[in-house]
């Protein structure tokens, strides 16, 4: 395979990144505006025969307990074993400045043994976060994202039938305890710590609004100063910022999929001038046992005897062949094209090239 098709795909742009540039909101967090993680644990009912077996998952029939108990249905002592419940843990993620009465999505996930939870109502389930507070409730009907069919000798399951979602499936009780407006300062984090992307936002800032009101504190850190910028609050601070346009700074990179054989490259990665040879050996054992009888009639017994055959190949592999300084993504990519190898051989060929140095870029394996 002389080209990585489809396996090299490289990050290049047509136009300089300076043309159009990347919003300040899509590379940095602004401090305060940030959501919540809310879990919850619950009961799914109404399924059809797919709930948790009561005998391996004993924490189901507690909570069913405790929810009838709180409807006033007296079950202690009772022996019950529906298969139409399961417990299930609810998570959702509270968006910043979310008020009460408001409504957000939720994902319900099997903790139990079920086998599906497809067209069953989680019961009303309080939803807390790191705090212990609550701060919402969810019900509603699963939308389960798979499907089960089976009969009486074979199944077959596509997606995951054991987690689903609820669109809008909660409702917020609780709002966070946060005054946005009396920030006298708001911190930029970017996403991706740059001293050179910090520094160009603080330019573009400052050259937009026609004052000094931002500050670099560090690669990861632009400092705002909302009184400075003459904004009646903090909100059209960042408004009026949010949407310019700054041309950042990226490390090169090198990210390798093992499993796909994929590997993705940045538009900064060099390698420096070094020569390369690749080969391949294979071993391959290949078991084929022969039965022998005695004639019938005869005496004697049945045996096996064991039949091994082994192989060794050897490709003859590309020599030692030389990969240029490159100056750009391009000769990097007419570089690495030329030793004529499969993707997966590229792989190790980068990895082997990283360690003498000469790729100049991270190397990340996922």
């Amino acid at each position: 395979m002389r080209f990585l098709v489809l396996a090299l795909v490289f990050l290049t742009l047509t136009l300089p990144a300076s043309a159009a540039g990347v919003r300040i909101k899509d590379l940095v967090e602004f401090d305060g505006v940030r959501g919540n993680d809310l879990v919850g644990y619950g009961l799914v009912v109404g399924l059809n025969g797919s709930g948790d077996g009561l005998r391996n998952a004993p924490f189901t029939e507690e909570i069913m307990s405790t929810i009838l108990e709180r409807l006033g249905v007296n079950v202690s002592g009772e022996q019950f074993r529906p298969k139409n419940v399961a417990a299930v843990l609810v998570t959702a993620d509270l968006p910043p400045f979310s008020r009460a009465g408001s409504r957000i999505d939720v994902t319900v996930s099997a903790i139990g043994d079920a086998s599906s939870l497809l067209g069953g109502t989680l019961v009303m389930t309080p939803l807390n976060a790191a705090d212990g507070q609550i701060y919402a409730v969810a019900q509603g009907t699963v939308i389960a994202g798979g499907v089960v069919a089976q009969g009486d000798a074979a199944s077959v399951t596509q997606g995951v039938p054991t987690s689903g979602s609820i669109p809008a499936g909660a409702r917020i009780e609780r709002e966070i305890d946060f005054d946005f407006g009396s920030l006298e300062s708001v911190r930029l984090a970017l996403r991706t710590p740059d001293f050179t992307t910090a520094s160009r936002i603080e330019q573009a800032i400052n050259q937009n609004l026609r004052r000094s009101v931002a500050v670099m504190l560090d690669a990861g850190t632009v400092l705002l100063d909302i009184a400075a910028t003459g904004a009646p609050s903090p909100a059209h601070a960042l408004q009026s910022i949010e949407n310019i346009p700054v041309d950042p700074e990226r490390r090169a990179r090198v990210v390798v999929d093992q499993r796909s054989g994929t590997i993705v490259m940045g538009e900064d990665v060099r390698i420096s001038r070094v020569a390369v040879s690749q080969g391949g050996l294979t071993v391959r054992i290949e078991e084929a046992p022969l039965v022998v009888q005695p004639n019938p009639f005869a005496p004697g017994e049945t045996v096996i005897v064991p039949r091994t055959g082994a192989q060794i190949e050897q490709r003859p592999g590309i020599g030692l062949a030389e990969v240029p300084e490159s100056a750009s993504l391009s000769d990097v990519v007419a570089g690495l094209n030329a030793l004529g190898v499969a993707p997966r051989d590229m792989i190790d060929i980068l990895k082997s090239i990283k360690a003498a140095g000469a790729l100049h870029a991270d190397f990340i394996v996922q």
